[in-house]
């Protein structure tokens, strides 16, 4: 079997997010400091405070919700925006692969949320859809989960599928082939608000005029939502690891480029 370079980097990618990203990463400064505690007291101390900070800050919605900010676009599409576009494009958000109540397995909820989306502008706009995302582990591509799911739960038909991507930047590459064939030039793009700046720019590369339909907000810039006052909750650290997974992303973005 051949040595697959694209793959291998995937999976490179995957290891590297996992030891950067929570909850690992605070977890790994709080063990390297009570590791280095005896020999080096001082910076043990720095070094396992830092990840109780992190890992804190992490899991608060304040703090959450502050950092998704940061990136996350403000304003919902408008129908006026949508209808000028000549497809919908949605992006697969990942799986889940125990869903014996769908048979094997089926879209994960980041994915669902998209789905559900991009199905409401579909209805509203007539445009046909493009699903994108791929199988980096040899099992059902993720494109066919999230065909299935529009077609069956939805009653969304879709044009085109695109199931070889692996990440943002493939899912714009491989989606330009069927949409370039089709002669598609303005889409709207359907991905969550904190992936829709990165995302965006993948598909503007390609030489799409992008229509931002973002999704699934994580900050919110007119409220502060409060888990029982400061305390950190589960909901927010879901939310934390999604905003520090992208702020990964964004600053792999500018060193590939």
């Amino acid at each position: 079997m051949p040595f697959d370079h694209t793959l291998a980097l995937f999976w490179l990618k995957k290891l590297v997010s996992t030891l950067a990203l929570p909850p690992l990463a605070p977890i790994l400064l709080m063990a390297v400091g009570l590791i280095v505690l005896r020999s080096h007291r001082r910076t043990g101390f720095v070094l396992a405070w830092l990840g109780v900070a992190s890992a804190i800050l992490l899991s608060s919605a304040p703090s959450v919700g502050w950092l998704a900010g940061r990136i996350e676009p403000q304003f919902a599409v408008t129908a006026e925006a949508a209808a000028s576009a000549e497809a919908i494009v949605i992006l697969g958000g990942g799986r889940r692969r125990h869903a014996p109540e769908y048979g094997g397995e089926t879209v994960n909820r980041l994915t669902l949320e998209r789905l559900r989306y991009g199905a409401r502008l579909a209805r509203d706009t007539g445009l046909p859809i493009l699903v994108s995302g791929g199988a980096p582990s040899g099992e059902a591509p993720e494109a066919d989960l999230m065909q299935a799911a529009l077609e069956i739960d939805f009653n969304m038909p879709v044009r085109w599928v695109e199931r070889a991507s692996l990440d943002t930047r493939q899912n714009a590459q491989f989606s330009a082939v069927p949409l370039n064939a089709a002669g598609v030039k303005r889409i709207v793009l359907v991905t969550h608000a904190i992936h829709m700046p990165r995302a965006s720019a993948e598909f503007a590369a390609q030489g799409f005029d992008v229509v931002a339909a973002p999704t699934g907000w994580l900050g919110n810039p007119e409220r502060i939502e409060f888990d029982l006052g400061l305390l950190p909750s589960a909901s927010s650290a879901y939310s934390g690891w999604l905003a520090a997974h992208e702020w990964l992303g964004q600053l792999a973005y500018r060193l590939t480029r």
